[in-house]
């Protein structure tokens, strides 16, 4: 075990309080909607990870499905904003947050580390790394008692994605988990240009395309600082069955600060099936 890793931008990013942080990520929740098309399965979503009253309104339209659908272990997959480092780094513990600490899964994760030997322990990865902490405010809001799997992905390689994609798939067959792809789109480009950035993003998502969003990463890194594990649980969403996704929300930065030219895009997607592929 590693401990519990602390809270990095509590207090910054987020509300530091409890009381305060729950009423923040209530007030995103009630005002999104489910989404134009419900999925009778839900395998993953795709959330990002500005600071909450950016990226808060959109993560609220990814997390909302968790509200009919129970998991047991939320599997967190983020890109490593201030560490450079080879595959993907495990943190084997919990983390805390101003709604108390989200437990770690001991047995999924040990799964997912014995699938693949991309996954290992490099604790420096997760200090400072804020793309798992927030999504964990509306974890536990929504799945209180889910477990977690904290995953930071260091250089976002072809090879990396498709080793933890197939180690995920082989790992999670036959729980009740939540595969969670954490990244914020274009970066600092005005809303014209991010919006035609981020649609590549978004039409590869909806198609579960993750040959071809790599291909795009590989040709525009730009289009999103989480593109490598959005490629990674996009591909193990497929091997656990996962043939749908809806695009819930997108918006950018300037929705909330009025600055319209340099934003950072951010989407809300949800990965599974719907009810047709089943009949």
């Amino acid at each position: 075990m590693s401990g519990i890793r602390k809270a990095a931008v509590a207090g910054r990013w987020y509300p530091g309080t409890a009381s305060l942080l729950a009423a923040a990520v209530d007030g995103y929740l009630a005002a999104a909607d489910d989404g134009p098309r419900a999925l009778e399965r839900l395998v993953a979503i795709v959330a990002p990870h500005a600071g909450l009253m950016y990226s808060g309104p959109v993560a609220a339209y990814a997390y909302r499905q968790l509200r009919r659908h129970a998991i047991e272990v939320a599997v967190l997959v983020g890109p490593s904003h201030f560490v450079g480092f080879d595959g993907v780094s495990i943190y084997k513990g919990g983390f805390e947050t101003p709604f108390g600490v989200v437990e770690l899964d001991e047995a999924c994760a040990s799964r997912i580390c014995a699938a693949g030997s991309i996954v290992h322990e490099y604790g420096a990865a997760h200090a400072r790394e804020h793309s798992l902490e927030m999504q964990l405010p509306f974890l536990k809001r929504v799945a209180p008692d889910a477990a977690i799997v904290p995953l930071v992905m260091g250089w976002q390689d072809k090879a990396t994605a498709w080793a933890l994609g197939d180690a995920l798939g082989a790992a999670l067959a036959n729980r009740r988990a939540l595969l969670v792809a954490s990244t914020d789109l274009s970066h600092y480009h005005d809303a014209a240009t991010a919006a035609a950035l981020d649609r590549v993003v978004a039409d590869h998502v909806s198609r579960l395309d993750a040959d071809g969003l790599q291909r795009a990463l590989d040709a525009r890194p730009e289009h999103a600082c989480g593109g490598g594990p959005t490629v990674a649980v996009i591909r193990a969403a497929r091997l656990l069955g996962a043939t749908d996704a809806v695009i819930l929300r997108y918006a950018d930065s300037g929705d909330v600060s009025g600055d319209k030219s340099a934003v950072v895009g951010y989407l809300a997607a949800a990965i599974g099936n719907f009810a047709a592929s089943h009949s």
